[in-house]
């Protein structure tokens, strides 16, 4: 226990190594990486892997098999965070509604597409090539594009479960595809909107303009423009705020680890092959609308539930890379360039298509680009490209992409766990056919939302 209480300073002192590097050096500022990814790296720079084949100045291998384990634990929390304070009630237009449920469905067909762009690689290397490539390869694209580095641990988590030797490397590829999505899609993201600027589709940005140096530096020093944190929805003679949120989510997450051992022990049908954080995810569904019933939605703050959502994320990041499996991932090189080349190219396009389609008058760019950024990187990277296009948030595409995303993050990771599941079972072809199919299914449903709302 204590040998994990100083591998936890370690990383503590790796975040804080980060906001050092980002803060002083520019390159780091322009291509907007995170802290948490900068700390990742020099912690790979000293694992056993690098620094231990040529120096002793390296952490052990007992080290590095703790930090491995630590994404796949903490996406439970990460999940089972999702529900709590969530609200789905729009009281806006039926124009708004609209705008809503298409978003939503072409946040869905990105996944779909792009789970589709992984499974056809592999069934491309595996049935044309003849090179042997594990049976779950493709499902890192979804996950470390449009999930982040936090839910590569979910793949590491599912197949570890599943008794899947090889779950180390494939939350190393998970890995590796979030940090060229978040890296790239920031990059791209920001020339795809100098050059819209440029030819006049951005509404709102009429001229390619310097980005704010915060959001390069990543703080704010004048005081007054620092937002805050939550409300402080419990006094502290009774509990801390944080730690009645924080209380929440383990116990969602405790009750979901002794529910699934019984119902393994028991071996019951169905719910015993369910992932934990898929079950933790249901189970704060449920305690969530009993706390509304109660009429206890006053005791949740989401800004405080998100900001221990994302205390878990940095943790989840910077362990991922420094436990990054190098050369387990470089054995796949080939087919991990090709599927994260195909995947900003589709990815892109397919967004483009779908938003100038159906919101023509009605900020296309600046929807595509925000939509974009999510599906390449995470959610707060398509906030960050949109306060580019909209500084002010004067549009009101940040709600609509906010509901939209929402449904996504609950269905997503559960169609990912299914396309691995089958891919397991019957080979890349058949979770490829089912994407395909969904994707086409959701197209037809996206027109009928167009034509009859």
């Amino acid at each position: 226990m204590q040998e994990f209480f100083y591998i936890l300073c370690y990383l503590s002192f790796l975040l804080i190594l980060g906001v050092v590097i980002k803060s002083r050096f520019k390159i780091f500022q322009e291509l907007f990486i995170p802290s948490s990814i900068i700390g990742g790296i020099i912690g790979l720079f000293f694992s056993p892997e690098v620094m231990g084949r040529i120096s002793i100045f390296s952490i052990s291998n007992e080290w590095i098999k703790t930090i491995s384990l630590l994404p796949s634990l903490l996406i439970v929390p990460i999940i089972a965070s999702v529900p709590l304070g969530m609200d789905f009630k729009i009281k806006n237009s039926k124009g708004e509604v609209k705008d809503i449920l298409i978003t939503s469905f072409i946040l869905f067909i990105v996944t779909f597409l792009q789970l589709g762009v992984g499974y056809f690689v592999n069934f491309i290397y595996t049935y044309i090539l003849k090179k042997e490539l594990y049976s779950a390869f493709g499902a890192e694209l979804n996950t470390g594009f449009a999930g982040g580095h936090g839910t590569a641990g979910m793949i590491g988590k599912t197949l570890q479960e599943m008794n899947m030797e090889y779950w180390n490397t494939a939350q190393g590829i998970a890995v590796t595809t979030a940090t060229f999505g978040l890296v790239g899609g920031i990059l791209l993201g920001i020339f795809l909107i100098n050059r819209a600027c440029r030819k006049g589709e951005t509404a709102l940005l009429k001229s390619p303009s310097n980005i704010p140096s915060e959001l390069k530096r990543g703080y704010y020093q004048d005081i007054s423009k620092q937002s805050s944190l939550g409300r402080e929805t419990m006094l502290s003679s009774s509990i801390d705020t944080l730690a009645f949120h924080i209380a929440i989510i383990f116990s969602v997450c405790g009750l979901s680890y002794i529910i699934l051992n019984t119902v393994k022990k028991y071996k019951i049908p169905i719910i015993s092959s369910i992932s934990i954080w898929a079950l933790a995810m249901i189970i704060m569904m449920i305690v969530w609308q009993i706390m509304k019933k109660m009429r206890l939605e006053w005791c949740v703050d989401v800004k405080i539930k998100s900001r221990i959502s994302a205390l878990f994320t940095e943790f989840a990041i910077v362990s991922a890379i420094t436990s990054l499996p190098i050369k387990a991932v470089f054995t796949y090189f080939f087919p991990i360039l090709i599927m994260i080349i195909l995947g900003f190219i589709t990815t892109w396009y397919c967004i483009k298509y779908y938003s100038y389609k159906y919101f023509k008058n009605n900020y296309p760019f600046e929807r595509a680009i925000s939509m974009a950024g999510t599906s390449f990187g995470v959610f707060l990277t398509g906030i960050l490209l949109l306060k580019i296009c909209d500084p002010d948030f004067s549009s009101p595409v940040l709600g609509d992409y906010s509901l939209g995303f929402s449904l996504t993050a609950l269905i997503g990771p559960l169609l990912i766990i299914l396309s691995i599941s089958l891919s397991i079972s019957y080979g890349p072809l058949i979770p490829l056919l089912l994407n395909t199919i969904l994707l086409l299914i959701s197209s037809f449903i996206i027109k009928r939302i167009d034509i009859s709302i």
